[in-house]
């Protein structure tokens, strides 16, 4: 219903009352009517003045209410836009007042969620802020305010805040773990060059050598970037000291080598020459290629160099030593009183560095051993075929021996000794052949003379092997003119049997009798002698039978003169 105007609304009785009041004034007064009928006409237009003014006040606050309720609308839309929800705002019937009470619960609530969701925001997004920095290397890092971008306050995007937090989280954690790593290589590569730790931290980042006082370590771009730097530095610096420890340390041995260093005074040095075959990675003892430890060594090098200076013309002549008595042990030709003054010579004219010089010798001993090493098969078949060549010319006079049977001391010995010396000679040919086949072979894959005491040895051989065919042709014509002797007196004895035999000497028939009258004695005979052993041997056993078997008394008949020419 609508409201009565103010001019109708009090009451009639109070109106009148006063117009009576005011009429009872005015007559005391004595103001006339016209003035009466003006001061009415304000008093109208005063009230009339006030009812409108009363009247737009209202519709100012209903248009106030409905801007109100027109701005929560918008709010709680923009509210559920930004929070991603799907609230739908409860508009309800009624006056004014009625729907804002109805409304202003759900906004209420809206602006709390958004409050809480902008805080949790913000708390990631100074994580993130935070974590950035770390990374960026900032010492201070930018906070995030309430006014920063909030349209966009869903779920979906506090998910991609926390996803991107995790990334960045995670990321930390391998950085914290490659400073780490880092940090641990540079305190392995400064104990072994004994450098400082801290001081090397320090100069990457002041965080990396101060975590005792609980800062955080720097694990920017630019802290990673040194770290990596300053590790591949320090690991040029332990390769090329490492080298020159190496270089230092083979210096070391040579000249412990050259001056026969005792065992007990390179001890001092063994934590250095161990090193000579390490690689880089294998080093990791403390200390073991510090600045101190290499001073050392140089060192430890320029004081043998010194000694050496005054010991290396012994040294020189050592080394020819040895090489004479690796040359002499194979048989081979040096001049040593030649190769002695060309040494003096060199060392005195002060021409050529005496290390240069023992270098040489060293390879000469080399090269000597070498050779050495290459003929020691064939010295080895030498040495066998003289000692067969030697057992051959005993048994030769061993067998020219009228009395080798007779018993003496020793002969049994003999005996044993030539039953070996024929089978060796026997081999005689074979190692002979063999020996040349290896000389042959040996100069047409060195393209040299095989020398042996300063002569060719196949010159050797060829000589030997025509002076044994010509004793061969000998042994055979001697035992040839045996065999006609002893037929010659077979046929004498045949003939003057009684007095042949009175003549012989009685002890020579007496052994001659014993032993061919044994079978000892017939055995040792048929034994054989070398090549020519089996002739002769049946030569005296047919000459044996013979006279045994003819009688004293027995007259040969004679014999025609072409019958004995064959025999």
């Amino acid at each position: 219903m609508a409201a009565t105007p103010p001019s109708f609304s009090p009451s009639r009785t109070t109106c009148a009352s006063l117009l009576r009041e005011l009429q009872m004034i005015w007559d005391e007064i004595g103001e006339s009517d016209n003035d009466r009928d003006n001061t009415l006409l304000q008093l109208e237009q005063e009230c009339l003045d006030i009812y409108h003014r009363r009247v737009e006040e209202t519709r100012k606050h209903k248009a106030d209410l409905y801007q109100w309720l027109a701005e929560a609308e918008a709010e709680v839309a923009n509210i559920v836009s930004s929070l991603g929800e799907c609230t739908i705002l409860p508009r309800g019937k009624g006056t004014l007042k009625q729907q804002i009470a109805t409304i202003r619960p759900v906004i209420e609530d809206l602006r709390s969620k958004k409050d809480d969701r902008i805080k949790e925001f913000s708390k990631i997004k100074s994580q993130i802020s935070h974590i950035c920095a770390e990374i960026a290397g900032c010492g201070q890092y930018n906070s995030v305010t309430d006014s920063d971008n909030q349209s966009d306050l869903t779920t979906k995007k506090l998910r991609e805040l926390k996803s991107h937090l995790q990334e960045l989280q995670n990321e930390k954690i391998l950085r914290q773990q490659k400073v780490k790593s880092h940090i641990s290589t540079i305190s392995e590569l400064t104990v072994v060059m004994s450098m400082d730790f801290r001081e090397t931290l320090n100069e990457i980042h002041p965080s990396l050598g101060d975590s005792s006082k609980g800062t955080l370590q720097s694990i920017s771009n630019d802290t990673l970037a040194r770290l990596t730097g300053v590790i591949h530095s320090l690991k040029r610096e332990k390769q090329k000291r490492l080298q020159k420890i190496q270089e230092l340390a083979k210096l070391l041995v040579e000249l412990w080598e050259l001056m026969e260093t005792p065992i007990e005074d390179q001890q001092a040095f063994s934590h250095v020459t161990r090193l000579i075959s390490a690689s880089v990675d294998e080093v990791s003892t403390e200390c073991c290629l510090s600045a101190e430890v290499i001073e050392q060594v140089e060192v430890e090098v320029q004081r043998l160099n010194v000694v050496k200076a005054s010991k290396m013309k012994d040294l020189v002549f050592k080394r020819q030593n040895e090489l004479e008595e690796i040359y002499r042990g194979v048989h081979m030709d040096v001049d040593s009183e030649a190769a002695r003054q060309i040494l003096t010579s060199l060392i005195e004219s002060g021409n050529i560095d005496l290390s240069d010089l023992l270098q040489s010798m060293d390879d000469q001993i080399r090269q000597a051993k070498e050779q050495a090493l290459s003929r020691r098969d064939i010295l080895d078949r030498v040495e066998k075929w003289k000692f067969a060549a030697e057992e051959e010319k005993w048994l030769d006079e061993y067998e020219r021996d009228e009395n080798r049977y007779s018993a003496v001391r020793g002969a049994h010995k003999n005996l044993k000794r030539a039953e070996k010396a024929r089978i060796l000679v026997s081999k005689l040919p074979s190692i002979v052949e063999n020996l040349t086949a290896k000389v042959k072979a040996w100069e047409m894959e060195k393209g040299i003379p095989f020398l042996y005491e300063k002569v060719p040895l196949l010159h050797n051989l060829d000589e030997y092997i025509v002076q044994r065919q010509l004793r061969e042709e000998e042994k055979r014509k001697y035992r040839e003119q045996k065999r006609l002797q002893e037929q010659h007196a077979v046929e004498q004895e045949a003939l003057f049997g009684s007095r042949s035999a009175t003549k012989k000497p009685l002890g020579q028939s007496t052994h001659a009798n014993t032993i061919l009258g044994t079978p000892t004695g017939r055995r040792m005979l048929s034994t054989p002698s070398g090549r020519h052993g089996n002739s002769g041997g049946k030569d005296r056993r047919e000459s044996g039978r013979v006279n045994s078997i003819i009688p004293v008394n027995y007259v040969a008949l004679p014999k025609d003169d072409s019958v004995s020419r064959g025999n």
